[in-house]
C-alpha cells in the first residue's frame, strides 16, 4: 500500500510545484504592462492582478509561494518587475512597500478564496473571491503607503492620496480575477484547495 502512495503523493507535490512556477511566471510577464501615474512613482501595473489570480485559484500556500517566488527570483537580478526591473533593484525605491503587499496578499488573498469551498453557489463564491480581492489590494495599498511614507518622506494624508489614481483600476482588476477564477473553477473544480473546516 505504502509504495502505491508515494507515486500519488509525488505527483501531487510535482503539480503543485508545476503550478507555483507557471503563476511566477505569469506574474512576471504581467510586468510587460506599466504606466506611469502620479508624482511617486508608482507606475499602473497588472501584476498585482496576477497575485491576486494565484491567490484565488491555488489557495494560501501554492499562491503564495508562487508570489514569493516571482519576488525571489527577482533577488537574484532577474528582471521580474514592470519595466523589467529586478525586485532588488527596488529594494531602495518607494515601491518596496507594494512589494511587501504583494508577499503578504498572496497568502491572504489565497487564504480567503479557499473558503469557497464550503459553498456551491456561484453568486456566494464570487462575493468570497471579491472580498478576498479587495482584502489583497487593501493590504498592497497599506503596506505601499507606508513605504512611501518611509522612502520619500510624505506624511500619511500625502501617502494615503497616491493611491487613489489606481482604486478604479485595482476595483476593475478584482473583478476581472474573480470572473476568471470562477470560469476556472467550473472548468477545473479541484484546483483550489479546500478550506481546513470544509475538508474535515
Amino acid at each position: 500500500m505504502t509504495s502505491m502512495n508515494r507515486p500519488k503523493s509525488q505527483i501531487s507535490t510535482a503539480t503543485s510545484i508545476a503550478y507555483i512556477a507557471t503563476f511566477a511566471a505569469l506574474i512576471v510577464v504581467l510586468g510587460a504592462v506599466a504606466i506611469p501615474v502620479g508624482s511617486a512613482g508608482v507606475p499602473i501595473v497588472l501584476q498585482n492582478m496576477g497575485i491576486l489570480l494565484a491567490g484565488m485559484l491555488l489557495g494560501m500556500w501554492r499562491g503564495g509561494l508562487a508570489t514569493t517566488l516571482f519576488l525571489g527570483i527577482g533577488l537574484l537580478g532577474v528582471p521580474n518587475l514592470a519595466g523589467w526591473n529586478p525586485t532588488i533593484s527596488a529594494l531602495a525605491g518607494p515601491t518596496i512597500g507594494y512589494l511587501v503587499g504583494y508577499l503578504i496578499s498572496g497568502f491572504v488573498v489565497g487564504a480567503i478564496a479557499q473558503l469557497t469551498s464550503r459553498t456551491t453557489k456561484t453568486a456566494d463564491r464570487a462575493i468570497i473571491l471579491s472580498v478576498a480581492g479587495l482584502v489583497g489590494v487593501l493590504i498592497q495599498y497599506i503596506c505601499g503607503t507606508f513605504g512611501l511614507m518611509a522612502r520619500l518622506h510624505l506624511d500619511l494624508g500625502a501617502a494615503i492620496a497616491a493611491n487613489t489614481p489606481f482604486i478604479i483600476g485595482d476595483l476593475l482588476k478584482i473583478a476581472a480575477a474573480v470572473a476568471i477564477t470562477l470560469a476556472v473553477m467550473k472548468a477545473v473544480p479541484h484546483l483550489l484547495p479546500a478550506s481546513a473546516r470544509a475538508s474535515r
